[in-house]
């Protein structure tokens, strides 16, 4: 089945991949301006960011800044900021568009699905009840209701506020 989102086309047609060589997880955060490439959070290890190609809206990612394949390879600070992070993300999804319940998890390698499986990273998918429907069967598309700039000025504003709240 094709998925077909708004904001997937680039994805799709294969025109918004990075040049050779270049990790979209690294490069991210070196940008200023964080609404530019939907980075909701800056952590000192980690950082949360919408998935511009997501699955559902409201997916997120916590990426750790280095430059690891695997959860393994990350030290212990590292591991507890992602989770810490992923409480953050949880929390404001929440607050800002009440899910009924969420996906949680990492593709650790190409077998397992990873579309960018050089840099770990760890994915947060809202989910609703009913939030699929007959257009995935009938016309082999998807459709997400929100787009990314809207979401992230919706998000962003939750993500500070809880990050003060838990001193993160």
């Amino acid at each position: 089945m094709d998925h077909l989102w708004r904001d997937r086309m680039a994805y799709i047609l294969g025109t918004g991949k990075p040049p050779e060589g270049v990790c979209v997880f690294c490069d991210a955060p070196q940008h200023t301006d964080d609404a530019k490439v939907y980075i909701l959070h800056r952590g000192r290890l980690a950082y949360v960011i919408l998935n511009i190609f997501p699955y559902n809206t409201g997916h997120v990612m916590i990426n750790p800044y280095a430059h690891v394949d695997s959860i393994e390879k990350l030290g212990d600070d590292a591991l507890l900021e992602v989770m810490r992070l992923t409480n953050l993300s949880l929390t404001a999804i929440r607050r800002v568009s009440n899910p009924h319940g969420f996906n949680l998890g990492a593709n650790l390698g190409k077998a397992a699905g990873g579309g960018i499986d050089q840099h770990f990273h760890f994915h947060i998918v809202p989910r609703w009840q009913g939030d699929t429907n007959f257009m995935p069967i009938v016309a082999q598309t998807r459709v997400l209701p929100e787009n990314l700039d809207d979401l992230y000025r919706r998000l962003r504003p939750a993500f500070d506020e809880l990050a003060k709240e838990l001193d993160l």
